[in-house]
């Protein structure tokens, strides 16, 4: 395993301009790519008057992780998911915590090379139920997502996407054709916060998750990462709570996770708990049914209830699932329907 190799392989989203560079057409950064040059991404690169992706079968490596470190609470909980990514990302976050990987070039790393087959290989070989496309944003590695995807839905291999949801609107057709979950990063709920420290813009985000939402299967869950006086206001958690509920419904589950200090942002501090719960009682009390904490240890914050009786269904502490009360997807107490996907 690991040994085939692959050279070249074209790029799928991209057309020529009339000045000889190459416009990338796979995210909204709309990268215009001069001969020898990568995009924004590091690992797409104009080579001889093509879009070349450089992370095709260029992982950066492989773990095993519970399927709640991605973190998806409702996506058959308490099982464990193949996770990999490549180097390189679309976004410019200076509080990455991935960093190391996400803002590495291909050269710059020990990449191993496994084909597709390899992949699914693994996870078959270590009986996870699902592949999670993680680390970096998988969006820039597309091609080797849909190759991968598409074998792993006829070996009855779940895919995940981990993302921030930053993709052109034709190409995410393509790249999420066999996709059965996301767990999408809305980084904040204001353009400023977005272009500041991600150079890259909020409505793009919110157009995925509704196309997500309304015009899929793929079951999604949102992460927002609270930063300490950067996106943490009440006001900014309403907002985000609000214009889900209204585009979105009641029924996503929301994650608000803790900040540490990385990157190009470590003289801030780490989120303190009692803002993470703030959130959490926000989401709630303003109607979301699901709304979880992570990155602490937090039982209740990390419980799944029913939002019919309040019964503690799936208990859970930091990534650990404690009991898991489900009867399939319903409440074994009221009957009420738990949203998700169980089996």
């Amino acid at each position: 395993m690991f040994q085939r190799k692959y050279k070249d392989v074209e790029a799928k989203w991209w057309e020529p301009t009339d000045n000889g560079k190459i416009l990338c057409t796979l995210c909204p950064r709309y990268c215009k790519i001069g001969e020898g040059q990568p995009g924004f991404c590091y690992i797409r690169q104009n080579k001889n008057g093509r879009l070349i992706t450089l992370g095709y079968a260029s992982p950066t490596g492989f773990a095993i992780d519970p399927v709640e470190k991605k973190p998806l609470n409702h996506f058959l909980p308490g099982t464990k998911i193949l996770s990999f990514g490549t180097a390189g990302c679309n976004l410019g976050c200076k509080f990455c915590q991935n960093w190391s990987i996400s803002k590495a070039k291909l050269d710059d790393i020990n990449s191993l090379k496994a084909s597709p087959e390899d992949v699914v290989k693994l996870a078959k070989e270590y009986g996870t139920p699902s592949i999670a496309y993680t680390y970096n944003d998988p969006t820039i590695f597309g091609e080797y997502v849909m190759d991968i995807s598409q074998l792993a839905r006829g070996e009855d291999i779940k895919s995940v996407m981990v993302t921030a949801g930053y993709i052109d609107k034709k190409a995410r057709k393509d790249v999420y054709k066999y996709i059965d979950a996301a767990n999408v990063d809305l980084k904040g709920f204001t353009e400023r916060f977005y272009w500041k420290n991600t150079i890259s813009h909020l409505e793009d985000v919110l157009d995925t998750l509704i196309w997500l939402k309304k015009e899929t299967d793929v079951w999604t869950e949102i992460t927002t990462l609270l930063i300490p006086e950067e996106n943490d206001s009440e006001e900014e958690i309403k907002s985000e709570c609000e214009w889900i509920l209204k585009n979105l419904g009641n029924s996503i589950p929301i994650h608000f996770t803790a900040f540490h200090p990385d990157f190009r942002m470590k003289d801030k501090q780490h989120t303190p708990e009692f803002i993470l719960t703030k959130a959490r009682n926000i989401a709630l009390s303003m109607g979301i049914k699901y709304c979880y904490v992570g990155n602490v240890h937090n039982v209740e914050g990390q419980t799944t209830f029913c939002p019919g009786c309040g019964t503690a269904l799936i208990r859970r502490d930091w990534h650990t699932v404690i009991s898991n009360n489900l009867d399939n997807n319903h409440c074994n107490k009221c009957g009420t329907v738990i949203e998700g996907v169980y089996s």
